[in-house]
């Protein structure tokens, strides 16, 4: 797989985390380095076993599928980047008024069992990616660690924006178009997979 189709994966897959990156960063007000280390290396992290995983179940059934691996390929990402659309389109639009002028939450949304919950959800997407690169033959290793590293910067990003948000009115809905863009990337390496085998001519 070309390296910049690997880092297009990547930017997509950490669409979810970044979204949730930017929110936790509203509620904290004030990001540290302790806040960016936890939250980046948990969703990093991951992401970059997610795909892993994916590719070792993939790996034992390749198999009995290969001779339609490329449409099961297909498939996922089709499913995967639909749902990200799908859901930042139904997502309810944040009011940055709103968010600014309530209180933070108690607690610390970059600590415990909720933010172990909050990794497994926004690197699900990351499994299926990783059963797609099983199928189609491609070693998981550099693009399971690029996952994680894309992932891990743009949680900090996200962070930080979210610290912004109260003083640039406009970035609440950052998240959601970020998910819509990543929903389209993954939709197009899909349909380039049919292309590379031939499935158009």
């Amino acid at each position: 797989m070309p390296f910049l189709t690997i880092c297009l994966l990547a930017l997509a897959l950490a669409m979810d985390a970044f979204a949730v990156s930017i929110t936790t960063g509203v509620q904290l007000r004030t990001v540290t380095l302790g806040h960016t280390l936890r939250m980046g290396g948990t969703f990093g992290g991951f992401q970059f076993l997610m795909p892993v995983l994916g590719w070792l179940a993939g790996v034992r059934a390749l198999q009995y599928i290969e001779g339609y691996d490329h449409w099961l390929a297909f498939a996922l990402l089709i499913f995967v980047g639909g749902k990200m659309i799908w859901e930042a389109v139904q997502s309810q639009p944040e009011d940055d008024a709103e968010a600014c002028n309530t209180a933070p939450e108690r607690g610390d949304p970059t600590k415990g069992g909720s933010l172990l919950l909050l990794g497994i959800a926004t690197s699900l997407d990351a499994l299926a990616v990783g059963l797609s690169l099983a199928l189609l033959k491609v070693d998981v290793w550099i693009p399971a660690l690029i996952i994680g590293a894309v992932c891990f910067a743009l949680s900090a990003i996200g962070l930080q924006l979210g610290r912004l948000v109260c003083k640039m009115p406009g970035l609440g809905n950052l998240g959601e178009k970020a998910n819509i863009l990543g929903g389209i990337v993954l939709l197009a390496i899909g349909l380039k997979i049919l292309y590379e085998h031939n499935v158009f001519s």
